[in-house]
């Protein structure tokens, strides 16, 4: 039997998805997701944007071959402008990562997230406290 997953989302990334998904509506967000597995808990640790990825309404493609290599990336997160925070067929055939992430209109409060595995099945996502950054770790 699979281990069952949870992830945790820091706040203030959860406030900057938002922010992002906002200012590109009507058209779809895309960030990419890096952070740390440790017994059946990914906690995302940075929002990273894809370098030439194009946001349409409706879609947004992004070259997965850029990031070979990178194992810190657990997954992605974007928008779906209608509301509907569950992954379509084509979210799920162009998974990356362990975890898919939907944000939806109106992008505020814990109602408007959700997040997936590679089957489409939901799983479990906690908002925890926001993560901190000294000046040293930001550079």
């Amino acid at each position: 039997m699979p281990q069952s997953l949870t992830i945790h989302l820091p706040c203030n990334l959860l406030d900057a998805i938002y922010a992002g998904a906002r200012k590109l509506y009507p058209r779809e967000s895309f960030l990419l997701l890096r952070g740390k597995k440790s017994k059946g808990v990914i906690s995302i640790t940075d929002l990273v944007l894809a370098p030439f990825a194009v946001h349409n309404e409706g879609e947004v493609h992004f070259n997965p071959y850029m990031f070979t290599g990178d194992f810190s990336l657990v997954g992605t997160v974007h928008s779906h402008p209608s509301g509907n925070i569950s992954p379509s067929h084509v979210d799920l055939n162009y998974f990356f990562g362990r975890v898919l992430m939907i944000v939806g209109y109106p992008y505020s409060g814990n109602d408007c997230i959700a997040a997936y595995d590679s089957n489409g099945d939901r799983i479990s996502l906690e908002i925890t406290a926001p993560l901190k950054c000294d000046d040293d770790d930001f550079y």
